[in-house]
């Protein structure tokens, strides 16, 4: 009665499962099953549909029955070789019937999990294996009519949330959900205005946390956003523990399944990385050669969650990438672009694959098996080494060592040189290893004042920014700083056979001795009171050899006597003090000629920032300090790096109207400009923007409606929040957020606000700067609360705003703290200038203090009602509660 549509030929279906119920498993039964499917009498799209719907019934609900049936299928299957189109469903069916065809396996996969168990069938394992088929025969669940995408989200989350399923089924069910929440959130008036009644409601019984919806890349996409562009700094893709940290805190804080977590956190990346333009290298480098190993150090902290105890960690992982490989939107065009950011060989070049090489560095990791990763692409194992890999180990040369060989041989051919770099770019798998052989060298070399090697190695990284960046997403920028400073520090040119080719504003504290670097970082000229005699020794001797139009030049005895931190010091107050001199121009210009080439150029960045900040005073005396500038920037020996770490002063002088000052019809502006925009990888128009003053607004202003643009459009939004604070400070930025912050709650976007306003607040940005989440709360919100006190008319949907955005900014600090407890990163100072605990403490004797305000008492007693947020803070908590 269930097969009587199946063929038109005399096949009686109807008859085999009758006896299917009294001989359940019969050989004779399955063979002639077998043989109507091969000899085509009986097509197997046919079958499996009918055997589905037919399984509805309690008849057939026999374990041995069900298994030997769904193995027919899979085995036929299996042994033809065709894609499940075509085979498992005919090519022309519809995505309609198809649909339907999923919901009936959805709805035998929990009968099979209802049904006692047998020891030689697993029946469970099989209705999964024929769900999974049947999702790969949907390739775009965005094209599923909305009707049935909600009734099919409803089967699976119903399935999922009541049965006791085994590890596979649950992570197949769990990537049809995130899949259907995902899409079915992207209609975004939709999703809104469900969010914002949700959050009314939740908060109505004192749940202020908010809604979380489980398909949003806003949090992470700001996150990884924020530790590639933040590479060099604390809390950066290098500093490992305190990243992972970020990553723990995150995951804790959003409250999602792990499963959901790995699927949006990989689905943010790779949409970062179709979104990255330019920096498409840096980013790849990222996805391949650094967030797998940072999933090494974060993902173990995963199975120490109480809520999670009894699950495989490997699980939620995988269950992850099947839902990004099923992404095909952002997966091919990841790939496309990752092909197409070096000039390597192409005989390299031939398949490799951005998602098969992040594949196989997941396997490298421990993170997925072999088996694993050959499920979601049958080629991860056969992807083929670079051919120097062999070359490498036939020399006896670990990759590391081998490649630093060849990047710093001196071929006389920057063809060749380029070629290696980009070897080294496109091997995303042997970053992380050049990575810690970089740093052990300049370790070695600081301890050892080996100069002979890490000069070669610093023109390296500074020759080669793609190297640079590279590095810095795995070894911190900081700790390499140290190791030259300490090189700097005790270096004695009498120890160099050759001195010619020799080289308290903040201190670095590392391996119990602390360097001093006031003398690299002041812009100013050095004051000769108070100043060491062998200082003044050395100013007078290097302006009589430099200055004095007599002088033969400069000597070996004068280097071998200066060590180079000595010249680093005086650099500034030679060219300084030469310009209050009456020395003749052509002598100057001749001593500063000594500063084009590697003996001095290295010099050049205090020099310049002196000779800038004195054009203000001087005024319409300036001439001579534009001239030197001049000669100094065009000269094609200044070093790009200086030219980068000066652009922002010599910005200053170039843009400030306000100044009458008589720049010098000599001085070329504009290529001054192109030369420095040039260095630091700008258009001439952007360089030509004044970096301060006045014009912050609306840069602040654009940068935080492109976030929230992002935000809206489903992409992952970027905020530079260092780079905002550079320009802008801290209150009135905050101001200004808060403006946008309003004007999207207005168009229906709390929950976009929330996790926007939760990055901002309560993302740390290193101890030099300054941090914000306290400012908000004891300086700007007691002045939005009296504002909002005195406009009735709108405080519903400020208040809400206020307590989402103080409630998870304060929870987000609080898993901050706990997960670097947790991954034993460096927690001696609060993060955040304050604890999460004493800011919540103060916030709510300010609350309380504030009797006369309706607003103020409005969101105590919100936060006051809410368990989940007074169990984590419990000052809070009402008296007598």
């Amino acid at each position: 009665m269930y097969f009587n549509d199946l063929t038109r030929n005399s096949f009686e279906s109807d008859s085999i499962l009758v006896l299917y119920r009294s001989y359940p498993g019969d050989p004779s039964l399955q063979d002639y099953l077998k043989t109507a499917i091969q000899d085509g009498l009986l097509p197997l799209s046919t079958f499996v549909s009918t055997l589905l719907q037919a399984a509805r019934s309690s008849d057939l609900h026999i374990p041995v029955t069900l298994d030997t049936l769904c193995q027919i299928a899979l085995d036929i299957y299996y042994s033809s070789g065709k894609l499940p189109i075509g085979s498992i469903v005919p090519l022309d069916n519809s995505l309609s019937d198809t649909v339907n065809t999923l919901v009936d396996a959805i709805a035998l996969l929990r009968t099979a999990h209802s049904l006692p168990i047998s020891h030689f069938h697993r029946v469970t394992t099989s209705v999964n294996n024929l769900v999974g088929l049947l999702m790969m025969c949907i390739p775009d669940f965005s094209a599923i009519p909305p009707d049935q995408a909600m009734h099919l989200l409803r089967e699976s989350s119903f399935v999922s949330s009541t049965s006791q399923l085994i590890p596979e089924a649950r992570e197949t069910l769990d990537t049809i959900v995130v899949r259907l929440s995902y899409l079915i959130d992207s209609d975004k008036v939709s999703r809104d205005a469900q969010l914002m009644h949700t959050a009314q409601h939740s908060m109505a019984k004192g749940d202020v946390l908010g809604p979380n919806s489980e398909s949003d890349m806003i949090s992470l996409g700001l996150l990884l956003n924020y530790m590639v562009t933040n590479r060099a700094y604390p809390f950066g893709a290098a500093d490992g523990q305190n990243a992972a940290a970020l990553l723990l805190s995150n995951f804790r804080w959003s409250s999602w399944t792990p499963t959901v977590f790995y699927t949006q956190l990989l689905i943010s990346a790779f949409t970062c990385l179709s979104q990255a333009g330019s920096n498409t290298g840096v980013w790849k480098a990222f996805l391949v050669g650094r967030l797998p190993e940072l999933l090494g150090i974060f993902s173990p902290e995963i199975v120490k969650t109480e809520s999670i105890a009894n699950v495989n960690q490997d699980a939620p992982l995988l269950a992850g990438l099947k839902a990004l490989f099923q992404r095909y939107d952002i997966l091919v065009p990841g790939n496309n672009l990752a092909k197409d950011i070096t000039s390597e060989a192409p005989e390299d070049n031939s398949t490799r694959s951005l998602s098969r090489e992040f594949l196989q560095q997941l396997i490298k990791y421990n993170l997925l098996s072999p088996s694993e990763a050959a499920q979601l692409d049958p080629m991860v194992s056969n992807e083929q080494l670079p051919k120097w890999h062999i070359e490498a180990h036939d020399m006896g040369l670990d990759v590391a060592a081998y490649l630093e060989l060849k990047l710093l041989q001196d071929s006389g051919a920057d063809n060749d040189s380029q070629t290696w770099v980009d070897k080294f770019v496109k091997d995303a798998a042997i970053h992380s290893a050049f990575s810690k052989h970089i740093f052990m060298r300049f370790e070695t070399s600081g301890k050892s004042l080996d100069v002979d090697t890490l000069g070669p190695l610093c023109k390296l990284l500074h020759t080669h920014e793609s190297i640079l960046d590279i590095v810095a997403l795995h070894q911190p920028i900081s700790d390499l700083i140290f190791h030259s400073a300490v090189l700097v520090e005790d270096y004695d040119c009498e120890t160099v056979g050759d001195p010619q080719t020799a080289f308290d504003a903040k201190d670095m504290s590392k391996n119990n001795r602390t360097i001093t670097l006031g003398y690299l970082l002041h812009d100013w000229a050095i004051r000769l009171i108070d100043r060491p005699q062998e200082m003044l020794r050395a100013i007078s001797n290097w302006y009589g050899n430099l200055f004095n139009k007599d002088s033969e030049g400069i000597e070996d005895s004068m280097l071998r006597t200066t060590k180079p931190k000595t010249l680093l010091q005086i650099t500034p107050g030679l060219f300084t003090f030469v310009t209050t001199k009456k020395v003749e121009k052509d002598a100057v210009m001749n001593g500063i000629s000594y500063f084009n080439g590697p003996l001095l150029n290295w010099t050049l960045v205090g020099a310049i920032k002196a000779l800038v900040k004195e054009i203000p005073m001087k005024g319409t005396g300036a001439t001579l300090h534009y001239e030197i500038i001049q000669a100094l920037l065009l000269s094609p020996a200044c070093p790009k790096c200086v030219l980068a770490i000066c652009s922002p002063q010599i910005n200053t002088i170039l843009q400030d109207k306000r100044r009458p000052i008589q720049v010098p019809k000599s001085f070329d502006i504009s290529a001054v400009r192109v030369t420095l925009a040039n260095a630091i990888g700008s258009a001439v128009e952007d360089f030509a923007i004044p970096p301060s003053g006045s014009f912050w607004y609306p840069h602040v202003q654009q940068s935080l409606q492109k976030t929230f643009f992002m935000a809206r459009t489903n992409k992952a939004p970027y905020l530079d929040i260092r780079r905002c604070l550079n320009i802008a400070p801290p209150i009135k930025f905050l101001q200004l957020f808060w403006t946008e912050l309003r004007t999207a709650a207005n168009q229906r976007e709390l929950e976009a606000c929330r996790r926007v306003a939760t990055f901002v607040l309560a993302t740390p940005q290193g101890r030099s700067i300054p941090p914000l989440l306290p400012i908000f709360l004891h300086v700007v919100l007691p002045t939005l609360i009296a504002s909002a006190d005195m406009q009735p008319s709108e405080q519903d949907m400020t208040v809400d705003l206020m307590i989402a955005v103080v409630s998870s900014a304060l929870n987000a600090t609080l898993q901050l703290e706990l997960s670097q407890i947790a991954m034993k990163a460096d927690d001696d100072e609060p993060l955040l200038g304050e604890s999460s605990t004493a800011m919540a403490r103060r916030l709510a004797f300010d609350l309380r203090a504030s009797r006369r305000s309706h607003v103020s008492n409005t969101i105590l007693h919100r936060l006051s009602s809410s368990p989940a947020f007074v169990g984590s803070f419990s000052m809070f908590k009402i008296d007598g509660a």
